[in-house]
């Protein structure tokens, strides 16, 4: 009799088949936050991923060193089947020290399937930028501040044109510099180690 039920109503069926996948989803996040890595964890991956984005980021160094402050996600996991989630941690960086760290999470509901791992790295050149988000409590990308990412133009340069912008991000994977990302909607929150 219930075989009959759910094959007359496919939406029923679909949303069974669904419950556990968005329970890993939902879930996923919380238990990474319970094995949270260490302070000296995340400096050590914060040090090989600025080491990278200098190797990748053409004039990366120059940008690092104007940047009024810097927060470094150094592995920012993703994963999805219709919905995904993501999760990572970091720190911020003034003047080459970290002064604080945090967790960035997002949520998305779409055409997605599998994974992926990458870098993300918010660079605040203006004081007033990061003034702002580091008394935020809780700062959303495009909410809370609109970041401008940088992408590869055309013969794999840097768009420059957003150079100039008080927020600037950038995306990298193990193949580099990436594009057609975004940054949107991701919660970025300060963290205790």
């Amino acid at each position: 009799m219930t075989h009959i039920f759910i094959a007359k109503k496919p939406f029923l069926l679909r949303l069974f088949l669904l419950l556990p996948l968005i329970s890993i989803f939902i879930a996923g996040p919380l238990v990474e936050r319970a094995d949270a890595a260490s302070k000296e964890k995340i400096e050590r991956r914060v040090a090989k991923a600025l080491t990278v984005f200098t190797e990748e980021v053409n004039g990366g160094d120059k940008l690092l060193s104007r940047a009024a402050g810097v927060l470094i996600f150094p592995s920012v996991k993703k994963a999805g089947i219709g919905i995904g989630a993501e999760y990572g941690e970091g720190a911020l960086q003034i003047g080459g020290t970290s002064v604080a760290y945090y967790s960035t999470a997002a949520a998305s509901i779409g055409l997605q399937l599998g994974g992926q791992v990458r870098s993300q790295f918010i660079l605040f050149m203006e004081e007033e930028a990061l003034e702002k988000f580091r008394y935020s409590d809780g700062w959303e990308v495009g909410v809370d501040g609109s970041v401008a990412l940088i992408t590869l133009g055309a013969g794999g340069k840097i768009d420059a044109s957003k150079l100039d912008e008080p927020i600037i991000g950038f995306i990298l994977n193990n193949k580099g510099l990436m594009y057609n990302l975004s940054l949107e909607g991701s919660k970025i929150t300060e963290i205790d180690r």
